[in-house]
């Protein structure tokens, strides 16, 4: 798919990172004056986690993401909700993913007849 895509389609490379630490600084970043650098204390603050959803264009080097809350459907649906507005809608939409349990729950399968330009493939 990725080296002979379908015309009119866009292939994309989609994953997940999940768990990302979100860290924020104890104090406040000393701006940098002339002669002295910007300043920033040693030690964070733990803000929790977040996911990542991202889906990379392999033609363009584009890459299309969204940060969520947790990992769960319902983030990866609003994804899809974004690819489906980031996408020009003459394209069809090849997403290649890994089968996370993510990507097959009732959520997901009611999601996808609705769209039906967009064509899952697992890994």
């Amino acid at each position: 798919l990725y080296l002979d895509p379908p015309e009119k389609a866009l292939v994309l490379c989609v994953d997940e990172k999940s768990q990302i630490q979100a860290p924020d600084r104890s104090q406040q970043v000393l701006p940098m004056m002339p002669g002295v650098p910007g300043r920033r204390s040693h030690d964070c603050v733990r803000a929790g986690t977040t996911t990542l959803f991202a889906a990379l264009e392999v033609a363009t080097g584009k890459v299309i993401g969204s940060l969520h809350r947790r990992h769960r459907a319902a983030g990866f649906r609003e994804f899809l909700t974004e690819l489906d507005e980031e996408v020009p809608a003459d394209l069809q939409v090849h997403p290649i993913l890994d089968n996370y349990a993510t990507r097959k729950t009732p959520d997901i399968k009611k999601w996808l007849p609705a769209h039906p330009r967009f064509h899952l493939h697992f890994t």
